[in-house]
């Protein structure tokens, strides 16, 4: 038998890709979610034969499994986009992943339709929640190419921060690269992902973005052999420094022999 017990619902329904923790116990309390049919309580715990429904969307019968977190990474192309259907028709980075049962993948993070590089994808939702969180403070890496002069004035105004129609803005580290002229390559860090935020700190002060490449993300860099378009699984030592990072506890899924011998322990005693 293939049952896990004892899970809570909202660690579940994080985990299918909803948002945290926390944010599944809010909803819990405002009565979105089911179990079995019922409105469910904070303090539920589900297994895998358990109904679930949230706003009346049934979740897989599987959600409840104790599924191994995988993660991929990406090297998007210019021109997609980061969202599952697009009413335009325009191609989606979800279009070239791998078909998974029982899970679906969870963006961590969104680029524009303008901008290529890497992008990380995960079947655990909570990852994902965490490692996009602002409170988290991860660095997300950029490589810029931009038009017009730089000056060190210029640099260190970024560095301290901008103040932008959502608020302040700043990079935590800008290096140059390469290039003069038209080619000037910088990379950038950010502590966090709000929409465009890297095009329109540089437009602040008069530079306009030609470029705009994600490099890293973490403690993950994306590698030269993954080609744009092309995607690969991280390795299991990769997976747990980026629930570290995330400040999660990684959970490998137990195999099916290892469920039975747990059982069968219970059992005795």
């Amino acid at each position: 038998m293939d049952t896990v017990l004892d899970e809570k619902l909202q660690k579940v329904v994080a985990r299918a890709g909803f948002g945290s923790r926390r944010q599944m116990e809010s909803w819990i309390q405002a009565g979105r979610i089911k179990v079995n049919g019922k409105i469910a309580s904070l303090g539920d715990r589900v297994s895998s034969e358990d109904k679930i429904t949230v706003d009346g969307k049934k979740l897989s019968a599987n959600t409840a499994k104790a599924i191994t977190q995988k993660v991929l990474i990406y090297n998007k192309p210019i021109g997609e986009i980061c969202s599952r259907n697009d009413p335009e028709g325009r191609p989606s980075v979800f279009d070239k992943l791998p078909h998974l049962q029982h899970a679906r993948w969870v963006a961590v993070g969104r680029l524009d339709i303008n901008t290529s590089g890497l992008l990380l994808f995960t079947t655990d939702g909570e990852l994902a929640n965490n490692l996009m969180h602002p409170s988290m403070q991860i660095e997300r890496e950029y490589a810029v190419r931009v038009i017009g002069k730089v000056t060190q004035e210029m640099i260190q105004i970024m560095h301290k921060g901008v103040l932008l129609e959502d608020g302040l803005a700043k990079f935590s580290d800008i290096q140059f690269f390469s290039g003069k002229g038209l080619n000037q390559w910088y990379h950038v860090v950010l502590m966090e992902g709000r929409n465009r935020e890297v095009r329109r700190l540089w437009e602040s002060q008069g530079i306009k973005v030609s470029r705009l490449k994600r490099v890293r993300y973490g403690n993950v860099f994306i590698p030269s052999v993954i080609k744009v378009g092309q995607h690969r699984e991280l390795s299991v030592n990769d997976v747990k420094d980026l629930y570290q990072l995330a400040d999660l506890k990684y959970r490998p899924a137990k195999t099916s022999r290892q469920r039975i011998s747990k059982n069968l322990n219970k059992k005795r005693k």
